[in-house]
């Protein structure tokens, strides 16, 4: 049976790697690599057809990655080493029985990536977050911190930005609730949005995002550029640089954050807060950027809370009440979501953070979701209101005169 690193053999001995071919070059060349082989041993027309993509693939993608990135139905790939290959489809879990032909071949294809994002992996520096052309977020590490590696995860974004009207479809969130956030994305209320991992917070953000009035000056932060901000004409997107092979160069989240202060901007997006950012993103709150938006990896939204006064910390010596204070004058509003046992993502609390008291924060929750059974191994609830918004000044200052 004909394989395909034997036909991949071939072709690299007809290249002339002295000059850029062609796509139309190399497809001719596959072509005429793959009808010779079928003059010596018989290729059905299907499997012609698919040896043909693979060696594309091979030569001008990434390799038999590119199938999978090309399938909307997959929403993540975690390549264990060369053996073992796992995909989510509709939340589970399967193993593909594909895998890459050679240790070296998933090492060129990880290059590749992480070259497209301007990183550097190596076994110096063996752990790297890049992104794939397409947004796509995808982590890398390799031996020998990974026993079984190299080993790439890949989070793939939908190609279409989500909207608040799929989401509703979908039973991500209800109607009430959606307006009510919109409300406060429109009248400038600090959001921080929580959950586990792979709760869907940045579609969430990305959705949300939609509503900002459109002759506002949005900058948005990240370590891996991966929000899709729409129609925004004055919108500036800062991304996160690592160090580079002499060790100078970076620049961490924090510089950003601080020269975001100076262009001038209405609101500033941090994709995500994870470390001693925390304090910098808190101090662009209490500094008159109403209405700026972040995310956050937390279990509940008084656990986002404590979360962040932990990163704050890291960040500044500072005592713990200023810290706190600093939380409740800048957050308005903690949206917190989550990844139902069904797999189904949903937005579990609205909150309010009302205010500092007695050496706590204080939370009121606005909606809550609860569930009332299964139907077809779907979780069905509702979203109850559980409380009114206490502090509607900003709702008011925009003209909205029901809260």
């Amino acid at each position: 049976m004909i394989q395909a690193e034997q036909l991949h053999a071939r072709i690299l001995e007809e290249l002339d790697l002295s000059r850029d071919i062609p796509d139309e070059e190399l497809t001719e060349l596959i072509h005429r690599v793959l009808d010779e082989a079928s003059g010596r041993e018989y290729i059905p027309l299907g499997k012609k057809a698919e040896l043909g993509r693979e060696l594309f693939n091979a030569f001008r993608k990434f390799d038999l990655l590119q199938e999978f990135l090309e399938d909307d139905e997959i929403t993540e790939i975690m390549i264990n080493g060369t053996q073992n290959i796992f995909l989510e489809k509709e939340g589970k879990l399967i193993r593909s029985g594909k895998r890459f032909v050679s240790r070296e071949k998933l090492e060129d294809v990880i290059q590749q990536i992480v070259a497209g994002s301007n990183r550097i992996v190596n076994e110096a520096s063996p752990i790297v977050d890049a992104r794939l052309p397409d947004g796509s977020r995808v982590n890398v590490v390799l031996g020998p911190i990974a026993l079984n590696g190299p080993i790439v995860t890949i989070r793939k974004f939908p190609k279409e930005a989500i909207t608040m009207k799929q989401l509703i479809r979908w039973g991500s969130i209800c109607r009430e609730v959606k307006e009510f956030l919109v409300k406060l994305v429109r009248a400038g209320y600090n959001i921080f949005i929580s959950g586990g991992t792979g709760s869907g917070k940045t579609t969430f953000l990305n959705a949300l995002s939609q509503y900002i009035p459109k002759d506002e000056r949005i900058i948005t932060i990240e370590d891996n550029a991966e929000l899709r901000i729409l129609d925004i004409p004055n919108l500036v997107t800062l991304e996160a640089r690592c160090a580079n092979l002499e060790g100078t160069g970076e620049i961490t989240i924090r510089e950003l954050i601080r020269t975001a202060l100076r262009m001038r901007p209405n609101r500033i997006i941090v994709g995500e807060v994870r470390g001693a950012e925390a304090i910098d993103m808190l101090q662009a709150l209490n500094t008159g950027h109403d209405g700026s938006l972040s995310t956050g990896h937390a279990n509940s939204p008084k656990d986002m809370l404590s979360r962040l006064e932990s990163m704050v910390l890291m960040g500044m010596d500072l005592p713990l009440g200023a810290v706190q204070r600093q939380i409740a004058s800048g957050i308005d509003i903690i949206v917190h979501l989550g990844r139902l046992r069904d797999k189904s993502r949903k937005v579990l609390e609205v909150s309010e953070i009302l205010d500092y008291q007695d050496g706590e924060i204080l939370v009121s929750p606005l909606y809550r979701f609860e569930e009332t059974g299964e139907k077809d191994g779907k979780i069905q609830g509702t979203w109850r209101k559980m409380d009114d918004l206490v502090h509607t000044q900003k709702l008011l200052a925009a003209g909205y005169k029901e809260v």
